[in-house]
């Protein structure tokens, strides 16, 4: 743990001369000045997040900041996915001029996955690049949209389709602010904590498993919300440090988004959120695997099981139409040479039981998948 924090643990992502920590610890929202200090970033921050956040967080960390001697601006962006905009960025571009940010400076997110995108994305442009630090506030965030450096805002044709790669250089997480958490947000970043579980981390999804309930803060004890946490950024740690960006092994990540990225925009990302929309993602792409022969049926259902033990949605809402989720795969990033590759699990009920945590993916990316299984698997979960 850096120094000036409290006790917690730290993950460190091993990116050469881009590598940062990941600190974990309850309550060092208000100890944020004392890592930043020891980064020797300029004196100018600039803390971007939205107004339902700022309301309980804002002041905690600028006085931490301020503290710290540095000097402290904030901008406010409306809460929402369809506010994650090349628009909304031109507003940190403004504010950033108007306090003469230098490539010393840092741009903080404190907010969710949309803030931390926007934040870093205008980090990455601004000047050519400044410093960028990342302060989640949502469980999604804090397991995964803050880690690993993908930064972006959304077309109007698809998700997270302009962006860039730009590595934070601390992620600051306090489980203490999921208090104030929206459920539904809660049982979002559920979604991304099992993934891990499937594609890296066998005995995550076995502590999963054994918990009565996940869909809502109060019901997960603080040890499992720990390990949660630890072992969730520990398996984004361990993936990025193999391929930061994205020419390979980076590709498991997207586990569940390939047809979850499909609804969320044809849905307007409001009536099904990123992390329900990976829950989806997660029961199609299990769904495929099984008729394509690498996974068997009792891990389709115990996966199944904890999607549900989450709260999260399992079904495509019928007003989504299979012919509109295939043509808006063809707009996906991970299209190659005009072929959809899929994320699937892969392992069977043997191989599943060698445990391999950290050794290697239980996944496989693939652009086999036929369209007669596609439109099998969407109609059986909903798609019209």
């Amino acid at each position: 743990m850096m120094d000036g924090l409290v006790s917690g643990s730290t993950v460190r992502v091993e990116l050469g001369d881009k590598s940062y920590e990941i600190a974990i610890a309850p309550g060092s929202l208000d100890e944020l000045g004392f890592p930043m200090a020891q980064l020797n970033l300029g004196n100018k921050v600039l803390v971007v997040s939205n107004p339902a956040i700022a309301d309980y967080y804002a002041e905690r960390a600028l006085a931490s900041l301020t503290n710290a001697g540095f000097t402290v601006f904030s901008h406010l962006i409306p809460a929402g996915e369809q506010h994650k905009t090349l628009d909304s960025i031109q507003t940190i571009y403004d504010c950033a001029l108007e306090h003469r940010l230098e490539r010393s400076s840092t741009l903080l997110a404190l907010g969710g996955g949309v803030i931390g995108d926007m934040t870093g994305f205008a980090a990455a442009t601004w000047l050519r690049g400044v410093n960028f630090v990342q302060v989640p506030t949502s469980l999604l965030a804090m397991v995964d949209a803050s880690i690993g450096g993908k930064t972006g805002v959304n077309h109007p044709l698809g998700k997270n389709l302009i962006g860039a790669f730009h590595q934070p250089r601390l992620v600051l997480v306090d489980r203490q602010v999921l208090k104030t958490l929206p459920e539904r947000e809660f049982r979002a970043g559920m979604a991304e904590v099992i993934k891990y579980g499937v594609i890296w981390d066998l005995e995550l999804f076995k502590q999963l498993e054994k918990q009565t309930r996940l869909d809502r803060f109060e019901a997960v004890p603080p040890q499992l919300l720990n390990l949660i946490l630890t072992r969730s950024c520990e398996a984004k740690a361990q993936v990025v440090s193999q391929d930061e960006k994205e020419a390979g092994l980076r590709a498991i990540l997207n586990y569940g988004h390939t047809i979850g990225h499909a609804i969320e925009s044809l849905t307007g990302y409001e009536q099904v959120i990123h992390g329900e929309a990976v829950a989806i993602g997660m029961v199609a792409a299990s769904k495929i695997a099984l008729k394509m022969g690498g996974w068997g049926q009792n891990w389709d259902q115990r996966q199944l099981a904890l999607i549900e033990k989450a709260g999260l949605p399992t079904r495509i809402p019928s007003e989504v139409t299979i012919d509109s989720i295939l043509e808006s795969l063809q707009t996906d990033k991970k299209v190659k040479s005009g072929r959809v590759r899929f994320i699937l699990p892969y392992f069977s009920n043997k191989t599943f039981n060698k445990e391999r945590r950290g050794a290697g993916a239980n996944a496989e990316i693939t652009d086999r998948v036929s369209e007669d299984i596609l439109r099998e698997v969407l109609a059986s979960l909903g798609a019209s």
